[in-house]
């Protein structure tokens, strides 16, 4: 059971917050050095560290994959872009307007 839940994906529900992040983060953590120790030698703060950094690899793949991170990168694209767009329009406003352009059209 554990070793299906450390190899899992993580759900959009995990990934929602920080705490949830946190709560889902710490127990497969927790759930691969118990796999990896099974009662041997103590782990070291090396392997524990390793597992940890693995781990937050798979949170930030999982985050930049999510539905949510994508609608939220498209409407900075889409504000990024409007910007642009604006100043574009300001710097050349004069020249557009003698050439035809209105404000709005009908």
């Amino acid at each position: 059971m554990t070793e299906k839940k450390a190899g899992q994906p993580y759900s959009a529900e995990e990934i929602l917050s920080f705490d949830r992040i946190r709560r889902a983060m710490t127990s497969r953590v927790l759930d691969r050095i118990e796999e990896l120790w099974q009662g041997k030698q103590p782990i070291s703060v090396e392997q524990m560290n390793e597992v940890i950094a693995d781990e937050w690899q798979r949170v930030k793949e999982a985050v930049r994959s999510s539905p949510a991170a994508r609608d939220a990168f498209r409407k900075y694209l889409e504000r990024t872009i409007a910007e642009q767009i604006d100043t574009l329009m300001k710097e050349d406003k004069t020249e557009l307007e003698s050439l035809g352009v209105v404000e709005k059209s009908l």
